[in-house]
Formats: structure tokens, sequence, C-alpha cells
């Protein structure tokens, strides 16, 4: 699971941001808690609330770069740009990031640590600490000038002339991968699941709804779990149906080829199937969120999700965040981070499960809502946060009377 991470200089981010989701004894929430591995209780749930462009995409960004940069980077062109963007007014300084998970093994954490350019690496160094104990370094990674990089290991199993040769613009863990580390490998087993890049949010298309047909089609266990969410959500279907349907090759190869396509079946006088692609833009997002949302509830891991109410009804954000809370579903803690604009998360999350953006002078930063003095549990806080007690929100001008 994931205990917290942080950065520096980045996007809107000057100064240092941290976000955590670990929740101590005190903390008064009472649904979407999970006790990690590593024996710690942490939120399996964290909004993000804030002002248009204050900077809760650039909160949840981090998270996306590292789920690439640490397993994928590998797949970079050598002298291909790292795909990050520092503050403007620190385009000359690194940018840093700093990620806590839970180890491979009970009652353990590892600390990954990353300091790097949009042209290389800095400094790299991946860290274990066990119970009470100290952390203690599997590697540390330095540049020596623009020649290369000096390498430490301890337990992470990577030749020594290998590890020098990394390339400036590869995570060393992605770099270990290719030469069948196994710990590499295990480390990069988490499962991630996101809707932005370094662009920022990924808007859903038709063709992400034929892969999805695809993936629907074959798995059954899916298709289940995936009618009963959409019944119990009343989406005003009554199945949805995955076909192989024949079109006209476009090579001119063969005749015709096959391809997945999804329906919806609509009761009423008579049965209709409906393709998804003629589906209202709120039942198409509803079933691209939960298509990714389920296998990661599956195999545990994370989501991180900007915009989750997009071309949702409000109402149907409870449901969908009930399955992160719900043990019978989130077997394997599976942990969501999201923005929205919908103060209604604070009615059902509770305060150490929130996470306020503003930007003033050019520069964003981010609490959370229990670091704020005097907030209590039975507080209204939709009322409260509204009327600007908490901060972040917009600040609109009066209409004149």
């Amino acid at each position: 699971m994931l205990h917290s991470y942080a950065f520096s200089n980045f996007r809107s981010f000057r100064g240092r941001a941290e976000v955590s989701l670990v929740l101590n004894e005190k903390d008064s929430a009472n649904g979407w808690v999970a006790n990690s591995a590593s024996g710690h209780r942490l939120t399996t749930a964290l909004a993000v609330l804030g002002p248009n462009a204050s900077g809760k995409t650039s909160l949840l960004q981090p998270l996306a770069f590292l789920a690439w940069f640490v397993p994928n980077s590998f797949d970079s062109k050598p002298g291909a740009a790292i795909p990050i963007t520092p503050h403007f007014a620190s385009k000359a300084e690194p940018s840093e990031f700093e990620l806590i998970v839970d180890a491979l093994e009970p009652n353990t954490l590892w600390r990954y640590r990353v300091s790097l350019t949009t042209q290389r690496v800095i400094s790299e160094s991946l860290e274990r600490k066990q119970g009470k104990g100290r952390w203690q370094r599997i590697f540390d990674r330095q540049r020596n000038g623009d020649d290369g990089y000096d390498v430490h290991q301890s337990e992470f199993g990577l030749d020594a002339a290998q590890a020098a040769a990394v390339r400036p613009n590869v995570s060393l863990i992605s770099w270990a991968i290719q030469f069948d580390v196994e710990l590499a490998k295990r480390l990069c087993e988490i499962t991630a699941v996101t809707n932005i890049n370094s662009g920022g949010r990924i808007a859903p298309r038709n063709d992400v709804l034929r892969r999805l047909a695809k993936f629907y089609g074959e798995e059954p266990e899916l298709q289940n779990r995936m009618k009963k969410v959409f019944r119990d959500l009343d989406f005003g279907l009554e199945d949805i149906v995955a076909r192989q349907i024949d079109i006209p090759d476009p090579s001119g190869v063969i005749e015709t080829q096959k391809i997945w396509v999804l329906f919806g079946l609509h009761k009423g006088a008579s049965d209709y199937l409906l393709p998804f692609t003629e589906e209202s833009s709120g039942t198409k997002a509803a079933f691209t969120l939960l298509a990714q949302f389920i296998p990661a509830l599956e195999q545990g891991g994370f989501v991180v999700y900007d915009e989750l109410e997009s071309d949702l009804h409000p109402m149907m954000i409870a449901p969908l965040m009930q399955l992160f809370s719900d043990p019978e579903v989130n077997r394997n803690n599976a942990q969501i981070i999201f923005t929205c604009h919908y103060p209604e998360v604070l009615r059902f999350l509770q305060k150490s499960q929130v996470m306020l953006v503003e930007k003033r002078e050019l520069e964003s930063r981010t609490w959370r809502l229990d670091s704020v003095s005097g907030v209590r549990s039975d507080d209204n806080r939709v009322a409260k946060y509204l009327a600007g007690v908490y901060g972040a929100v917009p600040r609109v001008p009066k209409a004149a009377s």
C-alpha cells in the first residue's frame, strides 16, 4: 500500500509538497481504512479539493510520473527528455520526488527518492526499513559529472559495470529489469491506474471503449462485477454485452476483420441493444471508470484519478467510492487518490482523508484537512468549506445588488 509521497519544484509547486495516507489511532475515519502489511493504518481513499487552476492535477501528476518512470523509462530513446515540468521560476533547479510504500516482506517499508532535470537523473536511491529500525540503503546513485554515475548497492543484485552504464534518462530500477534483476522486477509489480500523464487529464475516446470491450469480452468474472455495479448504480441498463462483429478490412488484405464492440441492453416494451459509442457521456464515463477500478480492486495497488465527477451525476460519486471501502470488494486494499469539485465528499470522508490545494502568488500549496486547527469530527464540513473557513475555495466576486 501507498503510505506517502512528496515532491518539489514540479509544475505549480515550487516548495516541498507532502501527501500522506497514514492515519493515526486518533483519526476518526470509520470507512476507507485498512491495515497495511507493515502494520500501519492507512486510508484507502483521499480526495483533493480546491479551486480551478489551483494545482489539484499537479498534485496527482508526481504519482503518475513515478508509476511510469520507475518501471518503464528504459523504453525512452537515448537522449529523450524526461517528461517533467519544473516550476517556471526554478527551471534551472532539479525536481525532487519521494515515495514510501509497503515492501514485499511484512512489517517493512520501501523509500524511493529521485532528483532529476528534464535531461538527466541527478541522484536516485532506494532504502528499506524494517519495523522501527533505521532506513537501510539498497542502492544509491549519484551523478559524477557529465560522464556517468557512481552506484553503490546492497542486496540489489545489478552487476556493477551494468549499473555504471545506466542511461541518464532512465531509472536504475527500469534499467535493472532489462538485466533480469529479480528485486527490480518485483518492485514494479504494483498496479497503478491513472487517467493523467505529463500533459494532464486524458479524455476517454471511442478507441478506448473498443480496447475495453475486448478486455471485458475476454474476462467473464469482470463482466459479472461490472454488470452488478451498473445495475446497482441505476444507469438504466439491464445488461452490458460484448460482441465480436465483422467490419471491412481497411488494408484490403482480407474482406472483413473482427472487432470487439460493447452494447448496452435497454429493456422496455421490447429489448434494444445500443452500441456503447451512442450511450450518454455519463454512461461511457462510468464504464471507463469501472473498467479501470475493478482490476485495481482485484489486484491491489492504487488509482490516481483526476476529476472523478467528470460527466457523472454527483450522486454517483459516493457509490463508486464505496467500492474502495467495502472489504468484500476491495480485498487487496487498493487505494484511490482523486480530485473533484464536489464538496459533498466532505460528508462521507473524514478530515484525515481530504487534501486541500490553493495557489497564491503563482505557487501552489497543499495541506491535509486534519492539520487545520479547530476542525471537529462532528462539524458540518461542507458548510464550513463553502464558507471559506478551511481555505482552498474560489474567490468569487459578489454580484452587484
